[in-house]
């Protein structure tokens, strides 16, 4: 009875420990995890102001996330969103397979850019690809993602071309709802979620914006007459 004792006293310990531990230590880890694997995977500048979970139930909020431009584009960012909220399944957060149980992205601010050859949405996927396709991300083990609900939602994006000149386009993007990323697969790498995330966002995109519409205006004199040409 006393082994049995002093062994469930160790187990408490462990556990307040690593309580302890996650409490005064995830939000630096998933802010450091989205600038080191948002920037690796787009390769572009991505931070995060501020990251607040909680470490008892897994609810919390990221405020002002910035996913940057590749290079060659002209506007400041991709994306910038205010706030996200999200739920972790706190028990799973020292597994191979992280759960999260919704991620919430509220009204994004997105600059959709068409460059020289592609739109900087396109340069971004095809970095992500490239990334996945990297012998580093090749590796076996790391941990891996299940996403059970992402909803991107109030979605506002400004469409912009060289041949607009400094005119923009303002664009309201339909509701995004994703469900169970990578549950059929036993879960996704970080890189993989990324990619399935961008696919969605750049189809709402293309599909709300016609820049081949645009160009065929044939110069920026005549944008303010093309814009009613830009939708779909």
């Amino acid at each position: 009875m006393k082994k049995l004792a002093a062994a469930l006293l160790v187990v408490v310990a462990i556990a307040g420990g690593a309580v302890f531990w996650l409490s005064g230590n995830i939000d630096g880890l998933i802010k450091r995890a989205i600038a080191n694997y948002g920037s690796a995977m787009t390769q572009t500048k991505v931070a995060v102001d501020e990251v607040k979970i909680s470490p008892a139930d897994g609810k919390g909020t990221l405020g002002n996330l910035v996913i940057g431009n590749p290079s060659g584009f002209r506007t400041p960012h991709a994306m910038k969103i205010g706030r996200i909220d999200v739920h972790i399944d706190i028990a799973s957060v020292a597994r191979d397979v992280i759960v999260i149980r919704r991620i919430a992205i509220i009204a994004p601010e997105l600059n959709y850019e068409l460059g020289s050859t592609m739109t900087n949405f396109d340069a971004i996927q095809k970095n992500i690809a490239s990334y996945l396709g990297s012998a580093e991300n090749k590796k076996k083990g790391g941990t891996r993602l299940i996403v059970e609900e992402l909803t991107i939602r109030q979605a506002r994006a400004q469409a912009s071309a060289a041949l607009l000149g400094d005119k923009t386009v303002s664009v309201v993007l339909p509701d995004i709802t994703l469900r169970n990323l990578g549950k059929a697969r036993g879960g996704l790498t970080p890189g993989e979620l990324g990619q399935q995330v961008a696919a969605a966002v750049t189809a709402k995109l293309a599909g709300a914006v016609n820049f081949e519409k645009l160009l065929q205006s044939g110069a920026a004199a005549k944008a303010g007459s093309a814009v009613k040409g830009l939708f779909k």
